[in-house]
């Protein structure tokens, strides 16, 4: 924006307009709204516009504010002809006139789409990139077997992302791999009805209720097995017993066998069993997926 021949006061709201507008908006979007102390509909949009920059605020939006009274020359070069009038602004360039959105779900929705079409780079965004290889890193460790060094990663990465489902999810299945059963439930417990629905969230659960059965002798329940293979309790009780020492195979042959011989035995506790473990093991993994396959064989059979 010129700067030849203007007074002190213009050139102060030029430098100002750069600094709190253009330079914000080479990497945020910019809310630009332009308004007036004696404007009663300015004074009703303004409470609307902070509620949604706030909201949106992780997402790369700012709200940015131009007193028209005050900033003269600025409100020239926009043709600000009435207020409230508001930009979104990108990249020191306006890319939409947001004037007639009033209500807040009108702005979230216009600004989702700007968003999803814009290279605009938001603190969750740069966080959630820190975050990833974390992440991975920690599964990685879980994965070896390694339980305490990937509790204490996830442990650091929630510290950093208290929020992320994924974090949460990792840290319960570590302390559920290191036999902090308790501790594990607590964390879990301690979520929303909205957090269950994540897919991170419903492995660990699964983890839990997995690991929530002790290791057991069961000499009396194989050789009931061995006498009547049509005893389902005996098998059951079997399957519970080699998941809770880690023999994944023989726990998933056990509950497939009594699906083969009668899927709906006690309302289909082994198919729901299975399940479980399945989404403990997570959906990647080769051997959950084998399993998979090994259940749908039987049920579309």
């Amino acid at each position: 924006m010129a700067t030849l021949g203007v007074s002190e006061d213009e050139r102060a709201a030029i430098e100002r307009f750069e600094r709190e507008v253009v330079e914000p908006s080479m990497a945020s979007l910019v809310i630009l709204d332009f308004w007036a102390e004696w404007c009663g509909p300015c004074k009703q949009l303004g409470p609307v516009l902070e509620k949604v920059a706030a909201d949106y605020a992780e997402k790369g939006v700012v709200l940015a504010k131009v007193d028209v009274d005050r900033d003269k020359l600025i409100a020239a070069q926009f043709r600000v002809q009435s207020i409230p009038t508001v930009y979104a602004i990108f990249q020191g360039q306006p890319i939409a006139d947001l004037t007639n959105y009033r209500t807040e779900a009108q702005l979230k929705r216009i600004l989702d789409q700007l968003l999803g079409q814009l290279p605009v780079k938001g603190a969750a965004q740069d966080l959630a990139a820190q975050v990833e290889p974390l992440i991975a890193m920690g599964e990685q460790v879980l994965g070896e077997g390694d339980a305490h060094r990937a509790e204490s990663i996830f442990s650091q990465i929630l510290e950093m992302d208290p929020k992320n489902p994924s974090v949460i999810g990792g840290l319960a299945r570590a302390m559920i791999a290191a036999d902090k059963i308790d501790e594990a439930r607590t964390l879990l417990d301690s979520l929303s009805e909205d957090e269950f629905k994540h897919p991170a969230i419903g492995r660990a659960r699964a983890a839990l209720e997995v690991a929530a059965t002790p290791p057991a002798d069961v000499t009396a329940e194989e050789a009931r097995v061995s006498a009547n293979p049509d005893d389902h309790e005996a098998r059951f009780a079997v399957a519970q017993a080699r998941m809770a020492a880690g023999d994944r195979d023989a726990a998933a042959d056990g509950l497939l066998e009594i699906i083969a011989r009668d899927r709906d035995w006690n309302e289909g506790a082994a198919r729901i069993r299975l399940l479980q473990i399945l989404e403990a093991s997570g959906l990647e993994d080769p051997w959950a997926r084998a399993q998979r396959r090994r259940l749908s064989a039987l049920l579309f059979t």
